[in-house]
């Protein structure tokens, strides 16, 4: 953490490291199954609906700078639910499994 000075003489603790971000990954998903692969070196991540394997390849090493070994894409069906007695509908997605050479780690802060 960093320090700058304002107007007032006020010193305030600045964030340096931001963390980087690509437009085509939304997030890591958050499972009790991907959360097993993980220790396995399998990374699963919600990904844009336009992602293909490369692009997300490359998002993968340019955020986190590991490069995968594979990636499987796998699209999330839309699913109606009714809650109490209203009838509407999840919007599914796509998600992309990153496998990683043995030794490598992506570290979610």
């Amino acid at each position: 953490m960093a320090t700058t000075k304002t107007k007032k003489n006020k010193e305030e603790k600045v964030d340096t490291k931001k963390e980087k971000t690509h437009p085509l990954l939304k997030g890591a998903r958050v499972t009790e199954k991907s959360a097993i692969n993980a220790e396995k070196g399998v990374y699963t991540f919600n990904v844009a609906q336009s992602a293909n394997k490369n692009e997300i390849k490359k998002a993968i090493k340019l955020v986190y700078g590991v490069m995968p070994v594979r990636v499987a894409v796998t699209q999330i069906a839309k699913k109606t639910v009714t809650r109490r007695g209203i009838v509407s509908i999840k919007q599914g997605g796509k998600k992309a499994v990153v496998h990683l050479k043995k030794g490598d780690k992506i570290v979610f802060a």
